[in-house]
């Protein structure tokens, strides 16, 4: 048994956050069952190129593990079914606008009156509060508004996104984190309780060392590249034929790439003696680097520096990094049905959960879900 077989999941979110949460408790066992509009179901059904045989691969990213069906919850007869669904389910996910699932008839604390153990999540984009009402959520807004943006790109460059929706990936995370939570606490109690995730707040969570450098010192972080504002050296080096990311992590790590480098006289240099001199003097270090590494190409400086346990690597493409992953019995990808699916990212007891479903289409298990749910809507 997985661990959350039995569980039951009604998924009434969209796009990323949400979906996401619930297909990590998919992959460890719980029946999803995703409710979606009719009329083109969830947004990154649309959202491409690229496609995979007509389907969006941004929907297959976050959607394995899922039964799908189709409601409109403007018609009556589906919102009773939709009711339905909430009131036999032990998880419920939602990113409506804030006090639409009310006009719905499918708040919490209301479907808990029918069904005690609900445990109830609402990813929201700024929180719940009449302040945030009406502002728009997406990731690139939140990586904007929330901080990110300010502190990733080159110095004397534009302020950048990061390559994929990391605000979206750690709004879900924290959602599926606190669904598990509240299901262990109803195995004690029998009551479910609500969890409420933003954006927002994720955006601040995703700042990690740069949040607390302004709240507990008042530093306000900046556009470093790839260097690092406490750790030095701690970013990409340039070598004969391409950049090298090297990451030291204590004064051992350093005395030993000094030392495979050739340059054994550095850390006994005032300036690179320490950690928090280096951070002031970067530039050198990287200028006395560099004269080194670009004599030889970055194969070279990897067996060199592997052989000296120092950590590095080559900025890889995601063709090279799931290449990578493959070449390290990792077993990225699994073909489900004639489609290659990105496994669940977990093992347990050694082995990743399985892939029950791929992707559903839109109202794939509608027939069946229905037929269900009305019977059950009978008593």
């Amino acid at each position: 048994m997985a661990p959350l077989d039995g569980i039951l999941v009604a998924d009434f979110s969209r796009v990323l956050a949400g979906p996401l949460a619930a297909m990590l408790l998919g992959d460890l066992g719980a029946d999803v069952i995703k409710v979606e509009r009719p009329d083109g179901g969830d947004d990154t059904r649309a959202w491409g190129p690229p496609w995979r045989d007509g389907v969006s691969t941004y929907y297959l990213g976050l959607n394995r593990n899922k039964r799908s069906i189709a409601l409109d919850l403007k018609n009556p007869d589906d919102l009773v079914l939709a009711r339905e669904l909430a009131e036999r389910a032990d998880v419920m996910i939602e990113s409506f606008r804030p006090g639409l699932i009310g006009e719905l008839g499918l708040a919490p604390d209301d479907v808990r009156r029918a069904n005690p153990g609900l445990v109830s999540c609402s990813v929201t984009a700024f929180g719940s509060s009449p302040e945030a009402a009406g502002m728009p959520g997406y990731d690139f807004l939140l990586q904007a508004m929330g901080g990110l943006m300010s502190v990733t790109g080159e110095p004397d460059g534009q302020p950048l996104k990061a390559g994929t929706a990391v605000v979206d990936l750690v709004c879900g995370l924290l959602a599926a984190n606190g669904i598990q939570a509240a299901l262990v606490e109803r195995a004690r109690t029998g009551v479910g309780r609500h969890v409420e995730v933003s954006l927002m707040d994720s955006a601040l969570t995703c700042l990690l060392n740069q949040g607390t450098a302004w709240v507990a010192a008042g530093v306000t972080g900046r556009r470093r590249g790839n260097r690092h504002p406490s750790i030095v050296p701690y970013e990409t080096y340039a070598t004969a034929d391409r950049p090298l990311a090297i990451a030291v992590g204590n004064e051992r790590i350093f005395v030993r790439l000094c030392e495979a480098l050739g340059l054994p006289e550095l850390p006994d240099d005032p300036r690179f003696a320490s950690n928090e001199v280096r951070v002031e003097h970067a530039d050198a270090l990287m200028d006395a680097f560099e004269a080194v590494l670009t004599t030889q190409p970055a194969e070279h400086w990897l067996q060199v520096l592997g052989a000296a346990k120092v950590p590095a690597g080559p900025i890889n493409g995601v063709d090279e990094a799931f290449a990578l992953a493959s070449e390290l019995g990792m077993e990225p990808v699994e073909d489900v049905g004639g489609l290659p699916v990105i496994r669940p990212p977990l093992r347990v007891d050694g082995e990743r959960p399985d892939i029950r479903h791929a992707p559903p289409g839109l109202d794939e298990h509608g027939d069946e879900l229905r037929a269900w749910l009305t019977r059950a809507a009978r008593g």
